[in-house]
């Protein structure tokens, strides 16, 4: 009892301090989540195409959508973000002795929920942030390209009448950022922000619902985004 009232008190407090603040903002523009990423070997492919052991890996793309971030101001320097925007799509392909044999593609949401620390420089136009959170990766409309299905085919791997298909696992990871707000009139602005997120998946290629060769793929993107503010 004791738990849940100190629990209540807690939550109105920071309710009472946002109702102070009275800042819910919307950032609308471009987003672009740009890999550095690293994957495990292709073991299995190597094996059957008499490659050298440790010599292929896997890449991801860059890609750039609509990104919609919200804000809301707890107090004058402490501000909750979700950042959100409309799916992005990449392509997979190989690397290393394998290098532009293209392996399929993938969708994926990556919802992130971050507590940033606004600086109070004494200037109401540049507001300079950080921020640290926590992402979600949910990956989606993963498709085998028929470049690999049709290599697959030339290894005597598959067959015409076989199913192959690509599944990604979803990723939990952390979220750093920094940007800065910059105040153009009282409602409007504009909003420029760097994350660095923790995306790690296994990718597995399935044939019949097999997997035949699975691989471990750290995305690990750089995110981007430009654009324009909003305040309510």
């Amino acid at each position: 009892m004791k738990l849940k009232a100190l629990s209540c008190g807690v939550l109105l407090g920071l309710l009472s301090t946002s109702a102070l603040a009275n800042d819910f903002s919307v950032n609308v523009g471009a987003i672009s989540v740009m890999p550095d990423d690293s994957s495990s070997n292709l073991n299995v492919v190597e094996t059957v195409a008499g490659l050298p052991e440790n010599s292929t890996g896997v890449g991801v793309n860059t890609n750039t959508q609509l990104g919609l971030t919200f804000d809301y101001a707890l107090t004058n320097n402490w501000t909750v973000e979700l950042v959100a925007a409309t799916p992005f799509s990449h392509d997979i392909t190989a690397t290393g002795a394998l290098a532009g044999l293209k392996v399929g593609k993938t969708k994926h949401l990556p919802p992130t929920l971050l507590a940033q620390y606004h600086f109070d420089l004494n200037n109401d136009m540049f507001k300079p942030f950080i921020g640290v959170g926590v992402n979600y990766t949910a990956f989606f409309d993963e498709q085998i390209d028929p470049q690999l299905r049709s290599t697959l085919g030339d290894l005597g791997v598959v067959t015409a009448d076989d199913s192959v298909s690509l599944a990604l696992k979803n990723s939990w990871g952390y979220a750093l950022q920094a940007g800065v707000n910059v105040e153009l009139t009282k409602d409007w602005g504009l909003h420029f922000m760097v994350s660095r997120m923790d995306i790690d998946t296994t990718g597995d290629v399935r044939v019949n619902d097999t997997t035949i060769q699975s691989v471990d793929v750290d995305i690990d993107p750089y995110v981007a985004m430009a654009g324009i503010r909003y305040s309510f």
